[in-house]
């Protein structure tokens, strides 16, 4: 197998890789042109291709992720990762699909650089502690212990409830029929009392500088996007059901949910333009 072929067989899992650390489509792609650069400098001979590939892409990619937390802190209103057009048949894998939901997303954003890596390498990956451990630059029993200090936070905070692709799809659906109605108790009847609504705007397109809190609010936000839109359509989106919101003819904004059961918890709409080039082509992700 030539290096193009190897890193070709392998794009898709070192782009899931990178997007996990990274939160960002843009930023993974630009990751991904460095490891083919250095792939193809490449002398000494490699006996694992897989691997050696992850390590470059992980190491690159936590430069990427220190070098984005002074853009963050200046970053307008709050932070969503960049959605992704997700090939239906992601959510057939759980484990990847909730890894890409944007609730994990967010809760992988609360790490550390590093514990981030080695959560997304081990507990989505499956990599062996001794190549994480060459990938970040520790020792095999301190990748062991930022694993199990990573495992416990994110455990503490990732949402209870994973909810099944049909169940998700029909509470969209019954989500979208309200909409359409204005039926107002009907929304509220598949929204949470306590539902917690983020837009990510950016400063480029109009959103909520906070977290929007309570059904009521939240139903009127959602109401009135719905009724401004001129097009919405259900798509797979981060391993799940998710809604594409058009505006005469134009992609508007990208909207993703987290659920308890059959009601939605949490929403998360992204209008930042920058951040939905990753919904104009749908992509392969592979663990």
């Amino acid at each position: 197998m030539t290096r193009t072929d190897a890193f070709v067989a392998h794009r898709n899992l070192l782009f899931t890789v990178s997007y996990e650390m990274l939160g960002s489509a843009a930023d993974a792609e630009d990751v991904l042109q460095e490891v083919w650069l250095r792939w193809v400098e490449v002398t000494d001979e490699v006996l694992d291709d897989r691997a050696y590939l992850v390590r470059i892409t992980t190491r690159l990619s936590l430069n990427k992720l220190r070098g984005n937390a002074r853009r963050r802190e200046d970053y307008v209103g709050p932070w969503l990762p960049e959605p992704l057009l997700t090939a239906p048949d992601v959510a057939d894998d759980v484990e990847l699909a909730d890894s890409v939901s944007t609730a994990m997303l967010l809760v992988l954003e609360t790490l550390p650089p590093v514990e981030r890596a080695v959560f997304v390498l081990r507990e989505v990956f499956d990599v062996p502690y001794a190549e994480i451990a060459a990938a970040v630059d520790k020792s095999e029993p301190a990748v062991r212990q930022v694993a199990h200090r990573a495992r416990s936070h994110v455990e503490a905070r990732r949402p209870r409830d994973r909810v099944t692709p049909d169940l998700h799809h029909a509470a969209l659906e019954r989500f979208l029929a309200a909409a359409a109605t204005g039926d107002f108790q009907q929304l509220m009847d598949v929204i949470a009392p306590d539902i917690v609504l983020i837009t990510d705007g950016g400063g480029f397109k109009q959103a909520a500088l906070r977290p929007i809190l309570g059904a009521d609010k939240v139903v009127r936000f959602l109401t009135g996007i719905y009724q401004l839109s001129t097009g919405v359509e259900l798509v797979s989106v981060n391993g799940a059901p998710g809604l594409r919101i058009e505006l005469d003819g134009e992609l508007e904004a990208v909207a993703t949910f987290s659920f308890t059961g059959d009601v939605v918890t949490g929403a998360y709409i992204v209008r930042n333009p920058h951040k939905l080039g990753g919904v104009l082509d749908e992509r392969v992700l592979t663990r």
